[in-house]
């Protein structure tokens, strides 16, 4: 089953991609919408011409409500690129969109989806490697117009990240920032479905919610904590029976509220009309799509199967609205050479889903589940927090907690894996955090742990894994491993993901037993990852619609990177650089020397005022040692430059000294505003070099 679900999930992903792909490149005429169907405008936002300068990026969030029907994207930016021009740009200068669901981009990470991006446009999707990385990018077109369904994509929320440049030397700070800038405007619409039982990109599709209740609980001996509460929720749809011809669809809804441990769909009762029909029920396809957040179709769903031949078995369901599609196949039989469907089939659609009680979860409800409860951090950013279980064993003041007291009852006996699940919550505008989990202990570790966004994890069933530090989920983008040992984990998930997220911890039994050391868990949402690695400070910012925070790493001069832990420059090169820059400003010394010997004093006391003030500029910039603020040298240098130049020329003219003063005193005070406002800005050089 969980074969079926990769290779479906598979297949869908990779018809959204095409979808998106051949919209970004091929001007993509949206198919006008027929009347006579229920839909609104949930929402439009026009975003402004907006400048990208070199290096920096622009986010935006466009939330999807269950309702909505479609969503239209309108891009137009003034970049001008070919499929042949772009493979040969550097990723570090080239533009790029990325597209990203349920949270923010991330491209510096790996180049996962950049090698995806080259797979594509040679018509292959080589570049898809892990279902959790949803993340794509594409270089910025010209013109785009993009329109995608609620049959194509989930009903969540969808960000994009446009940037100019990606890579290690994105984040490293710059003296002077060199390339091209480039503008974008872009409108985003989404629009809805005015009757909720009518769905669809056109709102022409019935969709029949299932009604559900309780049914009762399950007892019996299979639990080894003896635990036997375990609550059955039935599903039906709301007419006896259903009745479909060959071929015709039929689509049903159903709501998961809790974390349920398996959801099954059945089809009972099957039969043909009309009842004299020389045919056998037992001949019929009954296939069932299953999809979470989205219109399943035979092409784009999570789950299938034949109801007709047996169940179908989804372990774990996400915690939300689920689509369930019910497809008849092979009515028709060939009548004089031509297929004709002489009947329909009918049946009686159940589902029923298993949930554990409060505090339990796992197989037969046997293991315990903690939610744990948010805790800011005193004097921190926005969403900054860690996570405790609620429980007396567990002290309030403290960041991290004792892990052994909360695992289940039987975990160190019975000679069996077992597993202990912990719940928390990232709020909604925090997608921009990361997630970190930590593991210490005094003997070797003996846990794997497994995390899911929205539903509870198995060893078949998970978004991000660690076993050991060889095998983990490294590979995924979002996913960044950090000093780990036999008696440490250290990983972030970046970027994570808002709602309800599950941590799993599965304890394995060692047959040499256990020594008396104790294991400390920490779960917390930061801002930066690694503290930007003591090489950067951590700034944080809104996406375009205000609605989501993030942060993000401003490295120094010598680092790169997410979390600035590439070095782009080696120490030595470093000290190299500083001494080569610092001793370039000893050319001051001669026109300073030809100046002392013209006796032109005022010439003099501007170049090696210029000449000492870079110096000293130079040795701030490069971290060795300010005597002043930054700001203030780097005016004095850019001021004393400008100056130094201007005053060369007048001294060389042969005009009167009366008005050569008065030149100089307008210099003066024209090169200082330069100086203060952007010095490095292109129109102001130009104006320079005209005066």
């Amino acid at each position: 089953m969980a074969e079926n679900s990769i290779l479906c999930s598979v297949s869908g992903l990779t018809l959204n991609l095409f979808t998106l792909f051949t919209c970004l490149f091929v001007h993509c005429n949206s198919v006008e919408q027929p009347g006579g169907y229920d839909t609104f405008t949930i929402s439009s936002f026009k975003y402004p011409e907006t400048q990208i300068r070199p290096f920096d990026v622009r986010y935006i969030r466009v939330d999807l409500p269950p309702w909505f029907s479609s969503i239209s994207i309108a891009l137009m930016s003034s970049v001008n690129l070919d499929m042949k021009s772009f493979q040969t740009i550097p990723k570090s200068v080239l533009p790029i969109i990325c597209f990203r669901d349920g949270s923010l981009p991330l491209p510096d990470v790996s180049d996962t989806s950049l090698k995806a991006l080259v797979g594509l446009s040679n018509g292959s999707f080589d570049g898809i490697q892990v279902l959790q990385n949803t993340e794509q990018c594409y270089p910025v077109p010209r013109n785009m117009t993009m329109r995608l369904t609620n049959e194509q994509i989930s009903a969540r929320v969808l960000y994009f990240g446009l940037f100019n440049g990606v890579g290690a030397t994105r984040t490293q700070s710059k003296m002077i920032v060199r390339g091209h800038s480039y503008s974008f405007a872009a409108n985003i619409s989404v629009e809805g479905c005015v009757t909720s039982t009518m769905q669809g990109q056109y709102c022409n599709q019935t969709v029949e919610p299932l009604s559900c209740g309780l049914s009762g609980n399950r007892s019996g001996n299979g639990s080894v904590s003896g635990f036997f509460n375990q609550s059955i929720v039935s599903c039906r749809n709301n007419f006896e029976t259903s009745c479909h011809g060959d071929g015709e669809m039929k689509v049903y809804s159903l709501e998961i509220l809790r974390i349920a441990e398996f959801l099954t769909i059945s089809a009972l009762n099957v039969r043909l009309r009309p009842l004299n029909s020389t045919r056998n029920s037992s001949e019929i396809d009954l296939m069932c799509f299953a999809r979470y957040g989205a219109m399943p179709s035979a092409t784009l769903h999570d789950y299938s199967g034949n109801l007709n031949e047996a169940p179908l078995v989804v372990q774990s369901p996400k915690v939300g609205n689920w689509y369930i599609s019910i497809l008849a196949l092979n009515l028709s039989k060939e009548i004089g050479g031509s297929q004709i469907n002489v009947s329909k089939v009918c049946y009686s659609l159940e589902l029923q889903e298993l949930e554990c009680p409060l505090g339990k979860a796992g197989p037969n409800c046997s293991s315990e589940r903690y939610m744990l409860q948010t805790v800011l951090r005193k004097e921190s950013t926005p969403f900054e927090s860690y996570y405790l279980p609620y429980d007396e064993k567990v002290m309030s003041d403290a960041a991290n907690f004792l892990l052994d007291p909360l695992l289940s009852n039987y975990s160190f006996g019975g000679g069996q894996d077992t597993w202990t699940y912990f719940l928390l919550e990232i709020p909604r505008g925090a997608a921009g955090g990361n997630l970190h989990i930590r593991l210490t202990s005094d003997r070797k570790i003996n846990y794997e742990i497994y995390a899911r966004n929205g539903g509870l994890p198995s060893l078949v069933n998970w978004d991000y894994y660690y076993i050991n530090k060889s095998s983990n989920s490294h590979g995924s983008t979002f996913f960044v491993l950090y000093n780990s040992s036999e008696e440490k984990v250290d990983f972030y998930i970046l970027y994570v993901r808002e709602g309800i997220w599950n941590i799993a911890l599965r304890h394995l039994n060692s047959t040499g037993g256990t020594s008396n050391g104790q294991t400390i868990m920490s779960i917390s949402l930061e801002r930066c990852p690694k503290r930007c690695s003591y090489h950067g400070d951590c700034r944080s910012a809104l996406d375009a619609s205000g609605l989501t925070s993030y942060s993000f790493c401003a490295c120094d001069r010598n680092h790169g990177g997410f979390d600035c832990s590439v070095e782009i420059v080696s120490h030595q090169g470093h000290v190299l650089q500083s001494i080569a820059l610092i001793a370039s400003n000893a050319a001051a010394v001669l026109p300073a020397f030809w100046a002392l010997r013209q006796k032109a004093f005022a010439e003099w006391v501007v170049y090696t005022a210029s000449g000492i003030s870079s110096g000293l500029y130079h040795a701030c910039d490069v971290g060795t040692w300010c005597i002043l603020s930054f700001g203030v040298l780097q005016f004095m240098d850019f001021w004393l430059s400008f100056l130094a130049v201007v005053s060369t020329f007048i001294y060389l003219t042969t005009i009167d000294e009366v008005f050569k003063r008065a030149i100089h005193t307008v210099v003066a005070i024209l090169t200082a505003l330069m100086a203060i406002t952007k010095a490095t800005r292109y129109m102001l050089l130009v104006a320079f070099v005209l005066i």
